[in-house]
Formats: structure tokens, sequence, C-alpha cells
């Protein structure tokens, strides 16, 4: 049962893909616009981004006021903001570098509650963005409704992909395809569109349907993602804030430059 205000679980479990903004810049506004034109999710980049705590809450809270689902991506290993972010109103967390099955279960451990994880009690703040005011609904249906987006970025991942995808409560595996493109050329090639990412890109699909979990990928370009949904991929990353402003500002000014 999806809980009310909760979109993005719902959407993947009913085989929809979803397409996720990407955001560095930490700004409830830019996080608000891309929800309100069209993203029925949004991600707040905690690990590369500029984010800080106070500025996720405040993004958290905008997502949904444009009506978008909040993710956030957090930073390496830093499980505790995961259930901070879930307590603020997040739908979603993106883990980087879960690479063994350890990793996936403090990975749950933090976003699920038991008896599946260990999340603490403390969705206040979720439950009054979400509309959910009783405290029994939203503990009964969460896990549920909490997805997990562990990220796959490097060799040991790919040796473990099985095993990571079969670890109860994990529910997405979503490559980072630059990452990984190091990782697999042991430090020589950043190509996230190289013939052997791309060979990674299939076992993550095999893994995943042999799971029944979702497959995700992070794409520079809409073109990028609406081509890898046709494979398979359900749960997809389109560009960043930053690179879509920098681009629309160089565009404007080679326009001025040759007027």
């Amino acid at each position: 049962m999806a809980l009310p205000g909760f979109s993005l679980a719902a959407r993947l479990r009913a085989g929809e893909t979803v397409y996720t903004g990407w955001c560095s810049l930490a700004s409830p506004i830019i996080v608000e616009i891309a929800a309100r034109e069209g993203f029925a999710a949004v991600t707040l980049d905690g690990q590369h981004g500029l984010w800080t705590p106070d500025e996720v809450r405040l993004g958290v809270a905008a997502i949904r006021q444009g009506g978008g689902a909040p993710i956030v991506r957090i930073a390496l290993e830093d499980f505790g903001s995961a259930s901070r972010a879930l307590d603020w109103g997040a739908e979603g967390i993106v883990a980087p570098m879960i690479n063994n099955v350890a990793d996936a279960r403090r990975f749950v451990g933090a976003c699920k509650f038991p008896p599946v994880g260990e999340r603490s009690w403390g969705p206040h703040r979720a439950m009054m963005l979400a509309g959910i005011p009783d405290m029994k609904t939203y503990l009964r249906d969460a896990n549920d409704n909490v997805v997990t987006i562990a990220m796959v970025e490097t060799q040991e991942a790919m040796d473990n992909l099985d095993a990571i995808a079969a670890v109860p409560g994990i529910d997405v595996l979503f490559v980072g395809p630059s990452d990984l493109s190091i990782t697999l050329t042991k430090g020589a090639e950043l190509d996230p569109h190289s013939k052997i990412v791309e060979a990674a890109n299939d076992k993550v699909l095999a893994a995943c349907k042999k799971a029944g979990k979702i497959a995700g990928l992070y794409c520079a370009t809409a073109e990028r993602a609406v081509e890898v949904s046709k494979r398979g991929f359900r749960f997809c990353a389109v560009g960043n804030d930053l690179g879509f402003i920098r681009a629309a500002y160089a565009n404007a000014a080679k326009v001025t430059k040759a007027g």
C-alpha cells in the first residue's frame, strides 16, 4: 500500500520508468523547479554536491512542494544521514560505493525499520509533508515505500552483484558509470560510455532481473536516459543542474559574442 504523498516506490512497483533530476547546487528553488517542470523525482547530491544538512532539509520540502519525490544521495558511508533524510521526508536514499553484502546490510539497516533493518523512530517531519497523521500507518508501510538505491561503482561491486541484489531491503542497483569506468580500467580511463562499462551495465541488468530488483543508471543527458530505459533501466538520473546552467550561460555568451 502506497502512503499518501509517497509516489516513488509506488511508481516503480507499477512498472514505470522513473526519471530523476539530479541537483548539485544547494538551491531549494532549483529543485522545486525541476519537480514543477515534470520530473517525478529529484535527487539532492549530498556526496559531491554543495548540500549541507540544513539545506537538504529545505530541499526535500521544496521538492514535495513542487510535486516530486525527494531523493538524497548521502556521502560515502554516512548511513546516519540516510535515516535523518528519511525523517525529513526523503522517499529514497542513494548510497555510494555499496561494494559487498556487509555494505548493503549497513545501508538497509539505516533505512528500513525492524525486522528488515534497524532504522530508529522519528519521522515526524516526513509524516507532516506526506499528510500522514497516524504513526502506526507510517510504520506499517514505511519499509515498502522507502526506496534504497545502492550504487555500483567498483570492481568489487561487480564481483558481488548477485549477492548485493539478494540482500533483503535493497531495492535498486544504480550504476555510477564514470567511477565504474575508472575502477574497471585501474584508473586509466574515464569514459562512462565505453564498451567495458556497457558490458557491466548488461551484467547489472541481469542481476536485477534474477533478483527481482530495479536497475538504475546515471545518465548525462535526457537522450541517454531514454535510450537506456529501452534496455531495462527503470531508475534513470538525468544530467545535473550545474551542467544545465553552465550550458545555458555558455550558449547565451556565445550568441552575444557572435553578435
